[in-house]
């Protein structure tokens, strides 16, 4: 029975993997995605990706984690908004205006879920992208760049968590269709939210 339960996870996330692959590259395809991997960075594009971060931070810490606190307990432990505060300060950055990025009052709670496999994956996504910033003398150490550094040396296995509570969900709930909706939705949401910066 283990066994099943485990297959049926594992085709799950691959399922979730390889229909949101398609949305995941046009993001990343996008010249401010671009920017923060390249060698030849400018702090400015650092700062505007960090920007553009804020917001989608701002709207999952206040729209999808309330939705998900009975589901994924240690969401507080998860929260990033002020790790992009904090690296905009150190920056001497003052953000002004918020955006609005996810715009579907329509959420339930495994969309919901999918929009945090995006989030969540970013974080792990982040920690090769901190190999690049780092390289920036005005982001030495840990100035600047702890959104980038996410979780630590416990990344992996914060990450890892969150696919066994996705996974079961998906496999009590059977609603693998809606969470990879709410995937594709944030994925689309973000690429639309840096396309229009």
């Amino acid at each position: 029975m283990n066994t099943d339960s485990t297959l049926i996870s594992s085709d799950f996330l691959n399922d979730l993997k390889t229909q949101t692959a398609h949305s995941h590259k046009k993001l990343e395809a996008l010249p401010i995605s671009l920017s923060i991997v390249s060698q030849d960075m400018k702090i400015e594009e650092y700062i505007n990706y960090l920007s553009l971060m804020h917001d989608v931070h701002q709207d999952t810490e206040n729209i999808i984690y309330p939705m998900l606190s009975e589901i994924v307990k240690d969401l507080d432990q998860r929260k990033k908004r002020y790790l992009i505060e904090d690296d905009l300060l150190f920056l001497n950055y003052k953000k002004n205006h918020l955006s609005k990025v996810f715009q579907d009052t329509d959420i339930n709670i495994p969309f919901a879920l999918g929009v945090l496999y995006v989030i969540e994956g970013s974080t792990l996504g982040g920690r090769f992208i901190l190999k690049n910033v780092s390289k920036f003398p005005e982001l030495s150490g840990n100035n600047g760049t702890s959104y980038f550094n996410g979780y630590g040396d416990k990344t992996g296995s914060y990450w890892k968590a969150f696919l066994n509570i996705l996974s079961g969900y998906e496999r009590d709930f059977n609603c693998g269709d809606e969470i990879i909706k709410g995937a594709k939705y944030a994925f689309d949401s973000i690429h639309n939210h840096f396309q229009n910066a």
